[in-house]
């Protein structure tokens, strides 16, 4: 809205009311029997979308601003009021929004607003306008589950909040699906891949009625749990293993932090723990190996080896960390107010800093002259260090005693040959080699034969010593961080006021007790232990607060984050988002139940796949009612199970567990998928930095493949694998063109086609019987009499019309099968 539109209307009006100091008009006004608007859900999100852009926080047009509670009050430049409490004539919010003068309508230059909106806005004036804090920003609330009219529906709390809500909108929920259904929503919402048909008959015909309970226990014990679950995770902390920009270079051992994830799931450890480990694992009580591996967090980004302005990449670097923690870990964009105070959320620019200021002591990823001892940690075992540093003392005494003899020697050469050994190294042996045995006696020669003898032996020794371990993580640190400073505009070279780590005011916090470290603690090398002990690390208070069961957001964005999960949409769809920009939660009661309880349940994540998984909402059936689509277009009420389509990992690894091809081996380091001389051209430097690995590492899950940045993998890519640069809350679902093209005519898809029709052994069989066997390996069900008619049909007409022999006609028809919409969805 315009600031000369807003002025030339005036409010013909009169009795605008006073509000009381509390924030809301007299309560006589409300209507009591209407439903109760609540602000913070419903109308906050309307004037954030509709009006801030010119009555927000940065510009108030006309003198009106709805960004707060006072200035949302105020009278405008006008005289006028745009909210008058309990009096929806009065108030010209409504009046504008509802004028049919093009020219006084707001907001301008843009479609009407629509009718629900304004009734929401005007019931809300009705009742009062009652003020609130964004929900997200309020302390958790200890909530009860509802009882609902339906026993069966009240034996699990999930489902009380769930059927509580349809039945206020009058709708029921789906019947449960069938036990074929449920085993593969399960197998892929558990592990990623489709369960075997020997287990889908097991369970199908089972009659015990705590068959799926023991269904969801048995896949949690699954080591490929923790790499299905273990990607939702790499994608939030934007895991990659290379450095991008022009060389993009590898991370060293940056697998070694995706297999510290995997096995972090897969052991079911304590979401506070996995938070503590990677924000402060090398500050914790008992810092391990795998702690410190824990820290591959902080060198996750980008990292450009020759910036322009160093400067400016270092808080680059920081801003990608407060970014990725911020969203990751508490659902708030905080990275929005790096150059001036958050537009939208109540987050002041001194927020940002003073996060910021909590990881003063992180070192830049390397330096163009040594890009390996900020971040490689040398976890080698005590013995084997003591080894490797006995050898070295040895090389180095037999170095120095040989020294010796070659200076008496040089000491007698001519003064050209003396010169040469002062240059390099490669001409002081070269002059050695050829002339010190002249100048030395016969018992020095010995003596300097026997010392290169024992150099050589030492030199073997070292070789056959195990290779020292090293882990990509926090290896250097600033011991005494500097002072941190709110910079004008985000300019690193503008510093303004001094701040002090402290946490965002909006969770009305303690101030953090920070000490200064110890004297003597250097900046090279792995932590000591009396580092590791102290209290005064500022990452790990960073850390402790964030775990703290009263931080209103680390448990509400995890609890939401399983959800999504299992749902495909969280109970907040912005997951990454809980601020005033995002979605509203659909049920922020069942939210609230859903953090507390998992904070009751000592953060354990597989405990909460238990309580979810056996409720009766998640075991819906995905089928689509006429009466539901016509209340609930978009489910936001859970009245069915939401289909979906296979991630990009998921129809990769599915492709190769059907055809018995897959790789079931965990951990270790990646390797590499063929490409294509046309795709390898594509990478930063065409022709380096894309290996070679054998045809029985290429059958592992993908979640082993190398990623490099400037060089995706094809078939991941085209089904939306997430932009490995930013933090990543969900991902794409599209359905396009490049899928089927790719599924239809990729190499890697012909192979794996003609791998599925040798497994059929199709040799001697009938046409009808190679039909069946297909469907009966891919989708472990029988196939119906039409699928077997026509695909009968279709390998008859390849060979009779297409001129194509038999065997690839085969192949061909388990291509067709693998393109099927029931193989690359979930219902």
């Amino acid at each position: 809205m315009d600031s000369h539109s807003w002025n030339r209307m005036r409010w013909p009006f009169g009795g605008i009311l006073l509000l009381s100091a509390l924030g809301w008009g007299d309560s006589a006004l409300a209507d009591v029997s209407a439903p109760q608007i609540d602000f913070a859900q419903q109308i906050q999100p309307i004037l954030a979308k509709r009006c801030f852009s010119c009555h927000g926080p940065d510009l108030a047009e006309g003198g009106v601003s709805f960004a707060e509670f006072e200035s949302a009050m105020s009278a405008a430049d006008s005289g006028d009021h745009a909210i008058v409490a309990g009096d929806v004539e009065s108030s010209m919010l409504i009046a504008r929004l509802t004028t049919d003068d093009p020219y006084e309508r707001m907001p301008p230059w843009q479609d009407p607003v629509p009718e629900e909106e304004i009734e929401l806005l005007s019931s809300w004036i009705e009742q009062g306008a009652r003020w609130s804090k964004h929900w997200s920003f309020e302390p958790m609330r200890e909530v009860s589950p509802p009882q609902v009219d339906d026993a069966a529906w009240n034996k699990n709390p999930i489902d009380a909040f769930v059927y509580d809500s349809l039945h206020r909108s009058g709708l029921k929920p789906n019947p449960s699906a069938n036990r074929q259904t449920l085993i593969r929503r399960a197998s892929y919402d558990l592990t990623g891949l489709p369960p075997a048909p020997a287990d889908v008959d097991a369970f199908a015909s089972d009659p015990d009625p705590g068959a799926f309970a023991k269904l969801v226990d048995r896949l949690l014990q699954s080591p490929h749990y923790g790499e299905r679950w273990g990607r939702h995770w790499l994608d939030l902390v934007h895991y990659a293993e290379t450095n991008s920009f022009e060389r993009d270079n590898p991370k060293p051992n940056a697998w070694k932090y995706r297999d510290y994830v995997i096995q972090s799931f897969n052991e079911d450890k304590p979401y506070d723990r996995f938070v503590k480990e990677q924000i402060a694992g090398d500050e914790l009580d008992h810092v391990t190996n795998e702690t410190l591996t824990a820290t591959g967090y902080y060198r996750l980004g980008i990292w450009d080896d020759e910036p322009a302005d160093p400067m400016q990449a270092r808080y680059d670097e920081l801003d990608d960390l407060i970014t990725t923690t911020g969203q990751t870990f508490l659902g708030l964009t905080v990275n929005c107010a790096r150059c001036h105070d958050h537009k939208i959320d109540p987050i002041p620019q001194t927020d940002y800093y003073s996060m910021l200021a909590f990881f003063e002591d992180v070192t830049r990823y390397g330096t163009r002259g040594d890009q390996t001892s900020n971040h490689q940690i040398d976890v080698s075992s005590e013995q084997l260090n003591e080894a490797y540093h006995a050898n070295d003392e040895l090389q180095r005494q037999i170095e120095s005693q040989m020294q010796a003899f070659e200076q008496a020697g040089i000491l007698k050469m001519a003064a050209a040959d003396q010169r040469a050994t002062e240059g390099s190294p490669r001409e002081r042996k070269k002059v050695l080699d050829a002339k010190l045995k002249h100048h030395l006696s016969q018992q020095q020669l010995s003596q300097y034969t026997s010392l290169r003898k024992q150099l050589d032996q030492a030199r073997a020794d070292a070789k056959a010593l195990p290779p020292r371990e090293s882990v990509m993580g926090l290896a250097r640190y600033t011991a005494k961080p500097t002072k941190t400073f709110v910079l004008f505009r985000g300019n690193p070279h503008s510093p303004a006021e001094e701040v002090q780590p402290s946490f965002p005011d909006i969770f009305e916090a303690d101030e953090p007790r920070l000490s200064e470290p110890p004297d003597g603690v250097g900046d090279n090398g792995r932590r000591t232990d009396a580092y590791g002990n102290a209290s005064w690390g500022r990452r790990r208070v960073l850390a402790e607060w964030m775990t703290s069961p009263d931080n209103r957001l680390t448990a509400r964005v995890m609890a939401n984050r399983i959800w999504q999960f299992h749902f495909g949409r969280g109970i907040v769809r912005s997951s990454n988002n809980f601020g005033q920009l995002g979605t509203p939660p659909t049920h922020p009661e069942l939210l609230d139940w859903l953090a507390q309880e998992f904070v009751r349940r000592d953060w354990g994540i597989k405990s909460m796949h238990r309580l979810i998984m056996n409720s009766r909402a998640y075991q819906m059936s995905s089928r689509s009612r006429s009466d539901g689509l016509e209340v609930d277009p978009g489910n936001d009420l859970f009245w069915r199970f939401d289909s979906r389509r296979l991630s990009a990992e998921e129809v990769r690894d599915s492709i190769l567990a059907v055809n018995g091809s897959l790789n079931p081996a965990v951990y270790g380091p990646s390797f590499y998928e063929a490409l294509s001389a046309e795709v390898l051209a594509g990478q930063s430097v065409p022709g380096k930095g894309w290996g070679d690995s054998s045809s029985a590492e290429r059958n592992r899950r993908s979640v082993y493949i190398h990623v490099k940045r400037s060089l995706l993998t094809p078939i991941l890519s085209v089904f939306d694998f997430p932009d490995p640069d930013q933090t990543c809350e969900a991902r794409f679902m599209t359905l396009q063109p490049g899928q089927a093209l790719s599924l239809l005519n990729s190499d890697f898809v012909h192979v794996q086609a003609k791998r599925l029709a040798k497994s059929i052994e199709a040799a001697g069989l009938s046409n009808e019987e190679v039909v069946r066997r297909t469907i009966r390996i891919v989708f472990a069900r029988d196939a119906t009499d039409a699928e077997l008619v026509e695909g009968k049909e279709l390998i008859e007409s390849l060979q009779a019309n297409d001129r194509i022999d038999r065997d690839r006609a085969v192949e061909l028809f388990a291509l067709t099968v693998m393109n099927w919409n029931e193989f690359l969805f979930v219902d």
